[in-house]
């Protein structure tokens, strides 16, 4: 069953859009059996500390927009805006320059992290019917990365005779190579169709960003960053820890900005960054559990995040029913002093 509605709300919420939602017991309950799937923590107001050349001191976020159906992998669109996947209503999202939400794509297959390639196309990877607030255990249709728009196509679906899972995240670099991971391992096709795997389950891999001159791979794995070095033909050696998240939490999505500072989010704790050589320097709280982050706006001097949860047009928590799972998702955006990598998207 689909419930619809908009909503706009001024001043600081202007934009605030509740989406089309198919939230019912009888989808989000894993094999008939209610959950114990937590509701997102309340926003909470936060405080920005000055990080010397990245962001300046009482500096402020502001909501965009929020949805009960997910916002992944953010990613900057051509025209200042941003893109985002919803993987439960198999869309993706945009936000314009202005900040005017419409749906970019329909159909995903439940697309849940987005990249854009050398040839200005929009990449996704698929997680189908695998939300672990529906039946898992029914899935049976694997996952694919492929290009969503303008033209559907395939560009890997399987590691040999090895299907993918649940794929997480992507980067896609400027020769036509995607790196991209699933349940099971990280994984880096070429511009050929060629996958090779890049490690195994053993990294966790959530967040992927590969460095301005495209040498060096990092990934997010639990309170650490791990790195490769990047080969011609893109396959990856020299696997090491890189930096640990001083500032707690487990790190998720990752953005770069034009002096190679690496921005992790890392739930609770807020968006961390460090420098070019792994040093911690700082954190900037997210008024949300924080998850997806990319630079975008005029001269990539916006800092776009996403955080779990959001208030519905009464200004209340928005709360699903015991068992099932809250997908509901805000995204901020803050001015910067540093400027998001102008020499790829991502």
């Amino acid at each position: 069953m689909k419930s619809s509605a908009i909503f706009a709300i001024a001043g600081s919420l202007a934009g605030l859009a509740l989406l089309s939602t198919h939230i019912a017991v009888a989808q989000q309950q894993g094999g008939g059996r209610p959950q114990g799937f937590p509701q997102p923590a309340p926003e909470k107001q936060v405080t920005v500390s000055e990080i010397p050349g990245v962001i300046a001191a009482g500096a402020t976020w502001k909501l965009l927009w929020g949805g009960p159906d997910n916002a992944d992998g953010l990613v900057a669109a051509k025209d200042g805006g941003i893109y985002f996947a919803q993987e439960q209503p198999s869309t993706v999202g945009r936000l314009d320059a202005k900040d005017n939400f419409s749906i970019y794509v329909k159909d995903t297959h439940g697309t849940g992290a987005l990249g854009i390639d050398y040839k200005g196309r929009l990449i996704g990877v698929e997680r189908t019917c695998s939300d672990p607030g529906g039946h898992p255990d029914q899935c049976h249709e694997p996952a694919e990365l492929l290009v969503l728009a303008p033209k559907r196509q395939v560009l890997a679906s399987k590691l040999g005779d090895k299907t993918f899972w649940r794929m997480g995240e992507l980067v896609c670099d400027s020769k036509g190579g995607v790196y991209f991971s699933d349940d099971f391992g990280t994984y880096f096709v070429d511009a050929k169709g060629k996958v090779s795997l890049v490690v195994g389950k053993e990294v966790r891999t959530n967040g992927m960003m590969l460095s301005r001159d495209e040498k060096t791979l990092y990934v997010t794995n639990g309170k650490t960053l791990v790195a490769w070095d990047v080969q011609p033909d893109g396959t990856v050696k020299n696997q090491r820890d890189f930096a640990t998240l001083e500032a707690g939490g487990n790190g998720d999505g990752m953005a770069i900005d034009s002096e190679g500072r690496l921005y992790v989010t890392s739930g609770d704790p807020g968006i961390q960054v460090f420098s070019a050589e792994g040093k911690y320097l700082g954190v900037i709280p997210l008024p949300r559990s924080s998850s997806s982050v990319a630079f975008a706006g005029p001269n990539k001097k916006t800092l776009y995040a996403k955080g779990a949860g959001m208030k519905g047009p009464d200004g209340k928590e928005y709360r699903t029913p015991d068992g099932v799972r809250n997908n509901a998702k805000s995204i901020y955006k803050i001015d910067m002093i540093a400027q998001g990598f102008k020499g790829r998207v991502k």
